[in-house]
């Protein structure tokens, strides 16, 4: 069967670690039919997490994509990590998905992670909505949950299911929208059972069904004048009312479950057909070729338009590209054009998914989610087209990594195995970073944490037999100087036959931070003609590269040459490239030379009762604190700066300081002055670098 945009619905399930995100993705399939029988996690035989490196975590790593057939609907489901490490899996189904829903463990509440994702939703204006998971568990409490997501988000969530009972006394949920109470297979073995409410939860279901009109009435205007009118609506009405509504991100659903007695999924997959938004009214954001925003409406009556969203090497499989259809259809065995690279491709197979299961289609029209494979040309963040029209969709929002380590093989015949292993991994994964840093000389690794790392060369070890040595990176200094200084310097030279001559006189002086370098060619009359010029920059170019205090490049300066002399017969543009390296050294050496350091900007989440720690560590890390607010239900986002080497191992400290429970994001800023001890330090550590590097 083929699903047009209108029989399509897109939804991610997102939330903190630990709080039931794989379990209920497993059961939803299973209600759904997708699967004939739900798995436990840690069997190996989820459809959510089944590689090595989770089944050896018992935590998901990677997103799992699947999709149910439903009421005459196409729902496609994205089971997303819970773990910031892991965050950009999670992105990529928030970029595919017109519905996100996040799990919030009904013991816990809601738990940084969510919050850290709630923040990112709001950024894109998208419907989300909760699940109240764990309820059959002791302590857990769905009112008490609600109030908590009320708290810290500033909005009161709205009960489409509520529980019956909790903890060992929880029996089922009833569907407070279509009136029906559905009882829990207490073995988790069969789907829940449909019967009447009990009579002491007919007043609660009045009360949340009357909440429920209210929402719906919020979303139209008709709609709302006719309640205000009648006290009342139609259920088509409040079906229409509560899509529309939800479309606009105007409330937020919520829905009690319990994943492992198979109860709360039915109403959830029935809401889901009837009021999940659909990706017809969705937009999605594309460049246009003069780097333009604008907004591209999701409808098949265009050329075709798709995104990648996610690359995955399979081995069984091969290379699998995930896509999202923005416009038209997308249709096997036909040509496009891979825009950013502006080459043609021949699609063969198109596939849907449960998990690694494939199922053939014939194609995917707008607002879909399919699988092309084996695609040569095809990276995440590249656009499709019908033509090369030039239009580019917005690549995925990814955050920085903030944790990195330098690697190298053990035995150098490892290294071309190495680098394809990680060159393959950035492929799969945007926020997993390989690059050879040709100042320090090292390969860098970096990630989202120290898990992140760990696991990646874990695999490497695995599965290409590649052993690795790792250290902490070299941090990237910079030198400067801080007032003006001039200096000549003369190159000459004699053999026999011809000579080596060129007399440079150059002048330097500070600039603003960040301004770079510029060279001015202030010779007159001919002192140096102007076909030696290339070598006066080239020389002093060389020069840059190599300070005069630790060896790091030079940034910041202007150099004039103001005066020179040459030979007609001895000189040569060499012979310019050697004075001008030697004159801007010798000017360097009077011009107060300084060392500067980068600096990043931090922005820290933590439990209140962590902030004293947390800020004692910054104050030792040399971070100045630029500003503290309280987000609510006792999470405090911290503002710093600190130097980078400081953070180098911040993901490790954070996570000991907090046991685990704070978050931080890190981006660059600006490059800093640094005197006396530490500058003494780094230049101790450049000198026994190169000490290091001429023995090897």
């Amino acid at each position: 069967m083929e699903y047009t945009t209108d029989l399509i619905k897109n939804v991610s399930i997102a939330g903190h670690g630990g709080t039931g995100k794989t379990t209920l993705f497993e059961r939803l399939l299973f209600a759904g039919g997708a699967i004939a029988k739900p798995e436990l996690v840690g069997s190996g035989k989820t459809v959510g997490a089944s590689s090595p490196e989770e089944l050896a975590r018992s935590i998901s790593i990677h997103t799992a994509f699947a999709n149910i057939e439903r009421g005459g609907k196409k729902i496609n489901l994205f089971d997303t990590p819970g773990g910031a490490d892991f965050v950009g899996d999670v992105i990529l189904s928030f970029r595919a998905c017109e519905l996100a829903m996040l799990a919030v463990d009904g013991r816990a509440g809601v738990q940084i992670e969510t919050i850290k994702l709630w923040r990112n939703l709001d950024g894109r204006g998208k419907p989300r909505g909760v699940f109240i998971t764990k309820l059959d568990e002791e302590r857990a409490d769905f009112d008490k949950s609600l109030a908590d997501i009320k708290e810290k988000f500033k909005i009161e969530p709205i009960a489409f299911t509520i529980p019956m009972g909790s903890g060992a006394d929880f029996k089922g949920v009833i569907d407070v929208l279509n009136e029906k109470a559905y009882f829990a297979d207490t073995g988790g073995t069969f789907i829940e059972k449909e019967e009447p409410i009990p009579a002491e939860y007919k007043q609660p279901v009045i009360d949340a069904r009357l909440k429920l009109m209210e929402t719906a009435a919020d979303g139209d205007e008709i709609l709302m004048e006719k309640y205000i009118l009648l006290g009342a609506l139609e259920p088509e009405e409040v079906y229409k009312g509560l899509e529309e509504a939800l479309t606009k991100n105007l409330y937020v659903p919520a829905f009690a479950v319990s994943a492992l007695m198979n109860t709360g999924l039915l109403p959830f997959l029935d809401f889901l057909v009837t009021i999940c938004p659909s990706p017809a009214a969705a937009k999605d954001i594309a460049l246009d070729t003069e780097g333009a925003q604008r907004e591209v409406c999701i409808r098949t009556d265009a050329p075709l338009s798709a995104l990648v969203i996610k690359t995955v090497f399979d081995q069984f499989s091969g290379k699998l590209s995930w896509v999202k259809v923005i416009t038209g259809k997308l249709t096997a065995d036909s040509d496009i054009v891979n825009v950013s690279e502006n080459k043609k491709e021949r699609v063969g197979k198109i596939f849907t998914c449960v998990g690694k299961k494939l199922s053939e289609v014939k194609a995917l029209y707008a607002g879909d989610v399919g699988i092309i494979t084996k695609s040569p040309t095809l990276g995440t963040n590249d656009t499709l087209g019908a033509n090369d029209a030039g239009m580019r969709f917005l690549p995925l929002r990814l955050p920085q990594p903030v944790y990195s380590v330098a690697v190298d093989a053990v035995s150098k015949k490892d290294d071309a195995k190495l680098g394809e292993f990680m060159n393959r991994a950035a492929d799969e994964d945007k926020t997993f970073r390989c690059e050879f840093n040709a100042e320090t000389k090292e390969t860098v690794i970096s990630g989202m944490g120290e898990s992140h790392i760990t696991i990646m060369l874990d695999k490497l070890k695995q599965t290409q037999k590649v052993e690795v040595r790792t250290h902490i990176p070299r941090v990237p200094y910079r030198e400067t100087i801080t007032k003006q200084a001039a200096a000549e310097y003369t190159h000459k030279k004699q053999t026999g036959g011809h000579g080596q001559y060129g007399r440079v006189v150059l002048e330097i002086a500070p600039k603003g931070r960040g301004e770079g370098y510029t060279f001015v060619n202030a010779i007159f009359g001919g002192a140096v003609p102007k076909n030696y010029i290339p070598g006066v920059e080239k020389g002093i170019g060389e020069a840059l590269q190599h300070g005069i205090m630790a060896s790091y490049p030079v940034v910041d300066v202007e150099v004039k040459i103001v005066d020179g002399k040459y030979h007609p017969v001895d000189s040569s543009e060499l012979s310019f490239s050697l004075a001008s390296r030697n004159a801007f050294r010798e000017a360097m050496k009077q011009a107060a030379p300084v060392l500067l350091e980068p600096i990043s900007n931090l922005t820290v989440l933590v439990e209140e009762k962590y902030m004293g720690d947390v800020l004692s560590d910054l104050s030792n890390k040399r971070g100045k604190i630029q500003g503290q607010t309280q987000i609510g239900g006792g999470i405090q986002e911290i503002r710093a700066q600190a130097p980078q080497k400081e953070l180098l191992r911040y993901a490790i400290d954070l996570r000991s300081m907090t046991s685990g429970t704070g978050a931080f994001s890190i981006e660059a800023s600006h490059y800093s002055p640094i005197s006396g001890r530490i500058a003494d330090e780094v230049i101790k550590e450049s000198a026994a670098f190169k000490v290091q590097e001429s023995d090897e």
